[in-house]
C-alpha cells in the first residue's frame, strides 16, 4: 500500500503555493513529475488497420460506429459482437479510464466480453478521442455521466440486443461515471468498476482527503484566474501530462501510469493521459457536484467493484462499497496494483465479471 509520504499529499504545499503538479492532480491523471509536458510519443508507430493496444480476436466482430447523447455530442465507438451470434443477447457499454480512448482499457475489456457472448460497445467520452468536442480534452461530471447512457441509447436500438439485459463496466475515473449513471438510468441493469476513481471527491479533496480547506480555495482561485488567461488567449491551457521519460522520477505511482501510458504497453496519440493532459481547469466542475451521492439508489440493480490489494486507488472501491445499498460485492485481487486492472489479461477477473453479469442480466 501506498504510504502517506508516497502520495502526492495536499498537506505538503501551502495555500499559496499551489503550482502545476497541484493541477495534474486535480485534472485527474493522479499524479505527475513537475517540469514534464508529456507530449512526447514513444518510438513506434501505429498499426492504421487495427489501432487497439491489444491484439484483435477472431471471435469478434468489429464495428465502428457513432452516435449522439443529449447534449447534441457526437460520441465515436467500438462495436464488439461476438461472432455469428444470435440474438437477443446481453450488452454492456464501457469507457475509461480517465483520459484514456476506446483503444485502450475500455476496448480490451469490451472485446473480452464480446467472446464471452456480450453485445459491447466501447466508447471515447465526450470532448476525448473522436468524441465531439471544441478540440481540447476537457472533462464534465454530468455530461460524461450521460455519454453512459447514451452509450445504452445506443445499445438498445441494435437488433441483436435485448434492451433488458444492459450493464455498464466504469474503468478508474470513469467507474464514479458509471455509477452515476447506474444511480438514475434505472435500464442499467447491473453496473461493475474495476481500479475505481471517484474524481469528485480525489478532486475536490485530494488523495485521501487530504486537501485543506485553505488549499481547496487556492485552487479555485487559481483556476478561476486561469479562465482570464484562457478567455484572452482563445484556447484553454494544457495541465500537461506524464513526463516524457522517469530519469528522476521514484514516485511508484507515476512510474506505475509511465509504464502503461508512455510505453508501447498503452501508448495511444489520442490519449489524454499519454499526450497533453486535460486543460488546467477541467477540475472546476468536479469540486462542486459529487458523483457518488446518490449511490444507495442503484439497489435492488447490482454492482460490483472491483480493486487491486496494492492499489493507491482502493480506498475509492471500499468506500464506495460502504455507501452503496445491497446486492453489492467488494471483490479484492490479491497482489493487484491499480493499473495491472487496465489490461493484464491474467489479472483482470474475467471469468467473474462474466458470471455477475450472467447471473443479473439473465
Amino acid at each position: 500500500m501506498m504510504t502517506e509520504d508516497q502520495n502526492m499529499n495536499a498537506a505538503d504545499q501551502s495555500a499559496a503555493g499551489i503550482d502545476r503538479r497541484r493541477l495534474l492532480q486535480l485534472g485527474g491523471i493522479s499524479l505527475a513529475a513537475l517540469g514534464a509536458t508529456g507530449l512526447a510519443a514513444p518510438a513506434h508507430a501505429e498499426d492504421t488497420g487495427w489501432d487497439k493496444t491489444f491484439p484483435k480476436s477472431d471471435a469478434v466482430e468489429h464495428r465502428k460506429v457513432s452516435f449522439t447523447n443529449r447534449y447534441g455530442i457526437a460520441l465515436s465507438g467500438d462495436l464488439y459482437l461476438p461472432k455469428d451470434a444470435a440474438g437477443p443477447l446481453p450488452a454492456l457499454a464501457v469507457a475509461g479510464p480517465f483520459g484514456a480512448v476506446k483503444e485502450q482499457s475500455a476496448g480490451l475489456y469490451a472485446q473480452t466480453m464480446a467472446e464471452r457472448g456480450y453485445v459491447s460497445l466501447a466508447f471515447d467520452p465526450s470532448f476525448v478521442g473522436e468524441s465531439g468536442g471544441p478540440g481540447y480534452p476537457v472533462a464534465s461530471p454530468d455530461i460524461n455521466t450521460e455519454d453512459f447512457s447514451a452509450a445504452v441509447d445506443h445499445l438498445g436500438q441494435q437488433t441483436l440486443v435485448d434492451r433488458n439485459r444492459i450493464g455498464v463496466i466504469g474503468i478508474c475515473g470513469f467507474a464514479g461515471m458509471a455509477l452515476n449513471a447506474a444511480a438514475s438510468d434505472t435500464r442499467i441493469r447491473a453496473v461493475a468498476t474495476t481500479s475505481m476513481y471517484d474524481m469528485s471527491r480525489v478532486m475536490a479533496r485530494g488523495y485521501n482527503d487530504s486537501t485543506t480547506p485553505e488549499q481547496r480555495a487556492a485552487a479555485l482561485e487559481q483556476m478561476s484566474q486561469q479562465r482570464w488567461a484562457d478567455a484572452e488567449n482563445g484556447n484553454p491551457a494544457l495541465a500537461g501530462g506524464l513526463p516524457d521519460t522517469l530519469d528522476g522520477v521514484d514516485n511508484p505511482v507515476v512510474q506505475m501510469y509511465f509504464e502503461y501510458y508512455k510505453t508501447d504497453r498503452g501508448f495511444h496519440l489520442r490519449s489524454v493521459n499519454s499526450t497533453t493532459g486535460w486543460t488546467v481547469t477541467s477540475a472546476m466542475s468536479f469540486m462542486n457536484m459529487p458523483l457518488l451521492t446518490y449511490i444507495a439508489e442503484i439497489t435492488p440493480r447490482p454492482v460490483l467493484l472491483i480493486a487491486g490489494e496494492n492499489a493507491h486507488s482502493r480506498y475509492f472501491s471500499e468506500d464506495a462499497f460502504a455507501a452503496a445499498a445491497e446486492p453489492k460485492e467488494l471483490m479484492i485481487i490479491d497482489g493487484a496494483d491499480h493499473v495491472d486492472l487496465y489490461d493484464q489479461t491474467d489479472i483482470i477477473p474475467f471469468d467473474r465479471l462474466q458470471a455477475f453479469f450472467g447471473q443479473h442480466l439473465a
